[in-house]
């Protein structure tokens, strides 16, 4: 009889147990998946290692009663990163492993549709693109593993990525291709194929836990040299890692909403390390934490300054709407009008959904509220329903306020039916197509088709969210007007100028990609916010000098690190009084550390959310500080126990805290 360390998918400190197993009847189990008992359930685990002797243990060793995989399934670097995410992210070691393995765990991603970079090879490169990657090999002879391509929008940045893929693929590597969302078109996934010799696999959550599994094996046994996916495919069981690119390193969905609350970037670190392999980030917008690495040395910046071809930098005019009536102002309507004329494609933005994004009662003055989140319902015209646009819950739009029974409900806020609504009014007789969650649902082919037919010139004016605010590519583009440029500025995430600038400038470079004469209108009432400034005169290096002083003085990321610890249950006096006694223990544990804060129990900014209250706790430590932390975090975890019916959930470098 041996021996051997299962884990197993379990929210507890420790995860992994001993079982027993017949070795001529299991003669090969090391990193399978195999059934056990535990209590009274029976679970998949996963053996992690042989012991050849029994441990010296006073309780009962249950046997294994099955292998489930022929093959592994995992391998030594998983195991590994398991025990590293375990340690950084204060999940168990079993949780980690769930999510690399098909049919463990599915994990969720949000994958709209995929950015239309285009993998046909191009011959002849810009200046630019010869230029950093003589660079990057000159780093990479001196030892440089950690490298940023910081290029504008239309830089040709996916040119560079594909040419290193190239060379790393020639020298008998494996690439590892992360993208912020990817749902695979017929064009791209040909495109891919002809150029890497149909030695491909794409990753994402809509495939079948048995083709993930064929593509996991695929890459495991060498028979792939290129993998492309979303952040799940962080975690693919490479046999020659050779190079990780991660594009568009600022978007946020490169962030897991669910426990284990991982980073994509910071799995990539992980395994460059381990792997001894060069990692290459990149974006026109990098994250502050990533500009901030550039500017200490520890990336290595690839800049490209200019766009390919005869693409240039559009003019950018920016519009106050104190000063309008309408929800199109007059100069964005004059800019339609004279380019619509010309025959050019037109993109208009907005970054909300439905037709406004509340009803309120003008006679007591209250909104009407989602039964489950303390937040708005928003009004969707063309469904004639209100909808929580954070826990889906919709209803039918009444007739009398559910407070006082008036009959006085105004629609409060502009969403992308009403812009779309207005459009067709103001140009009866042009083509508008509207492209958001809400249409794409439509049909199953809505996208791909709305895209086709504004790319073949059969749609004047494309409206949109954030689905038509990076990636796109349309080369009669001349004009792109952001309806409302003030939607995420008044968020008291500390994020927030940020996360608008990085949206503003990924949507004006729609325009001018292909020509000379890009025009970008912005729409706000914030003519003098920093963000608005920093897109208006192109002054990023400006915006993030200021804003990372900002940072500074209070300590907060690059120049610290954050971790917020959130419980959630139904009674919000359980939950705010189980708030406040964790925040006292966590007071006292930290106490004797330095650089060390520990800020009060407050309600989250969506205080209820799907019929949960939430209440959370914020911790800052500086960046000497957190090893420490993460250790006292351990005991924290182990000994901490918390009230019944409450749930306890840990992020630690959260990218949202609402």
């Amino acid at each position: 009889m041996k021996y051997a360390l299962v884990s197993l998918n379990l929210p507890l400190h420790t995860s992994s147990y001993t079982y027993s197993y017949d070795e001529e009847k299991f003669p090969d189990i090391l990193f399978r998946r195999v059934s056990v008992s535990f209590g009274r359930r029976r679970m998949t685990g996963f053996v992690i290692k042989i012991l050849d002797e029994k441990p010296d243990a006073d309780f009962e060793i249950k046997e294994i009663d099955k292998v489930i995989d022929k093959d592994r399934v995992i391998d030594e670097e998983l195991v590994d990163l398991a025990e590293k995410m375990s340690f950084l992210y204060k999940c168990s070691r079993g949780q980690a492993l769930s999510l690399m393995v098909p049919n463990a765990k599915k994990e969720v991603e949000f994958s709209p549709f995929s950015t239309q970079t285009s993998f046909r090879r191009i011959e002849e490169l810009s200046g630019d693109q010869r230029r950093v990657l003589d660079e990057y090999h000159d780093q990479r002879s001196k030892g440089r593993s950690m490298f940023y391509l910081f290029g504008v929008t239309g830089s040709g940045k996916s040119e560079v990525y594909l040419r290193l893929a190239e060379e790393t693929i020639a020298a008998g590597r494996q690439v590892l291709y992360l993208v912020p969302e990817i749902t695979l078109t017929e064009q791209l996934s040909k495109e891919v194929y002809e150029r890497f010799s149909r030695r491909v696999a794409f990753i994402h959550s809509a495939m079948t836990p048995s083709q993930r599994l064929k593509a996991a094996n695929g890459i495991r046994n060498g028979e792939i040299d290129l993998v492309i996916g979303a952040r799940s495919a962080s975690f693919a069981p490479f046999c020659s890692l050779g190079l990780i690119i991660l594009d568009e390193e600022h978007e946020s969905t490169y962030k897991s909403g669910n426990t284990p609350r991982y980073h994509a970037r910071q799995i990539a670190q992980l395994r460059s390390e381990y792997n001894r392999c060069p990692l290459v980030m990149g974006s026109a917008t990098p994250s502050f934490e990533a500009y901030h690495s550039m500017l200490t040395g520890r990336l290595y910046p690839l800049r490209m300054f200019g766009r390919i071809g005869k693409g240039a930098f559009p003019e950018i005019r920016v519009v106050d709407m104190l000063k309008e009536k309408g929800t199109v102002s007059h100069v964005l309507l004059k800019e339609m009008e004279l380019e619509l004329s010309k025959g050019n494609g037109i993109i208009l933005f907005l970054n909300r959904r439905g037709y406004s994004h509340s009803i309120f009662c003008r006679t007591c003055g209250e909104p009407l509220r989602c039964p489950n989140c303390s937040v708005s319902l928003a009004y969707h015209k063309k469904r004639g329903r209100l909808v929580c646009h954070t826990c889906g819950y919709s209803e039918p739009v009444p007739s009398v306020c559910p407070s006082c029974r008036s009959r006085d409900l105004v629609a409060k806020g502009t969403g992308t039916e009403l812009v779309e609504e207005e459009v067709r009014r103001l140009f009866p007789y042009r083509t508008v197509r509207r492209l958001d969650s809400d249409a794409a649902e439509s049909s199953k082919n809505y996208t791909a088709d709305t895209i086709r037919d504004f790319e073949e010139g059969r749609i004047d004016i494309l409206l949109g969210t954030q689905m038509i605010a990076k990636g796109l590519n349309f080369p009669k583009v001349t004009l792109v007007g952001i309806i409302n440029a003030d939607g995420s500025l008044f968020s008291p995430d500390f994020r927030a100028n940020e996360r608008t600038f990085a949206l503003l400038e990924q949507v004006a470079g729609r325009a001018g990609r292909f020509r000379p004469d890009g025009k970008v209108i912005i729409q706000t009432t914030q003519i003098a916010n920093p963000a608005i400034l920093a897109v208006e005169n192109r002054g990023q290096e400006e915006f993030y000098g200021t804003e990372l002083a900002l940072r500074r003085n209070i300590g907060f990321p690059p120049y610290g690190r954050l971790v917020n610890l959130t419980l959630r249950g139904k009674k919000e006096d359980d939950v705010r009084a189980g708030t406040e006694d964790m925040a006292r223990y966590l007071s006292e544990l930290l106490a004797s550390m330095d650089g060390v804060d520990v800020y009060e129990a407050n309600a989250c900014m969506i205080e209820r959310r799907s019929t949960y209250y939430r209440y959370h706790v914020m911790i800052r430590a500086d960046e000497r500080a957190f090893a420490e932390l993460l250790k006292r975090l351990d005991v924290f975890v182990a000994e901490y126990k918390v009230v019944h019916g409450l749930y306890l959930e840990i992020d630690v470098d959260p990218v949202d805290i609402s």
